[in-house]
């Protein structure tokens, strides 16, 4: 992540329409789309193109239940380390390429990073913890465990409040 904000200029209702749907069920097809949004196919089909070409849409990925591989261990690690010039670059990709890793996130705040783990057993998470500290610039950490998930459908275009949706429609009309 470059620091940078960056908002699709040229969305309009329709696109986030499209968003909602295809994040909802990105199997849908073509001709479902453009009968529920009253679009052709074809103006479907560019506008789709045309997110994934401004990056909007970044990949198209399988939904893998971790649970099917027994990944039912999930901890949320906080890490504090040294800081010293591009730590924060450096230190945060050492943590995401660990085996076990699922998210990274660098934070402002008591610790400056919180990691997102999943992994089989303890004896899994003891060596993804070991292997975390063994990180040149990592001080300390401090492990929280989850004892239930939740549904997790991680849609975007969904779930964005009122003031981003007028945010985003209003760039467009500049």
């Amino acid at each position: 992540m470059n620091g940078t904000r960056r908002i699709a200029s040229s969305l309009d209702e329709m696109d986030l329409a499209i968003l909602e749907r295809v994040e909802d069920d990105f199997d849908v097809s073509l001709e479902t789309l453009a009968e529920e949004l009253d679009l052709s196919k074809s103006a479907v089909h560019y506008r789709l193109n045309k997110l994934k070409d401004n990056g909007v849409i970044r990949s198209v990925t399988a939904d893998v239940d971790p649970l099917a591989f027994g990944l039912e261990m999930v901890a949320i690690t906080d890490v504090s380390v040294t800081h010293e010039t591009g730590y924060s670059e450096d230190i945060g990709e050492e943590l995401i390429a660990r085996q076990g890793v699922e998210q990274v996130y660098y934070t402002m705040g008591d610790v400056d990073f919180v990691v997102i783990s999943r992994v089989q057993t303890r004896d899994q998470l003891n060596d993804l913890i070991d292997r975390i500290v063994a990180i040149d610039g990592v001080n300390e950490t401090s492990s929280k465990f989850v004892m239930q998930e939740f549904e997790n459908n991680r849609t975007i275009a969904a779930n964005i409040t009122d003031a981003a949706r007028e945010s985003i429609l209003g760039m467009s009309t500049d």
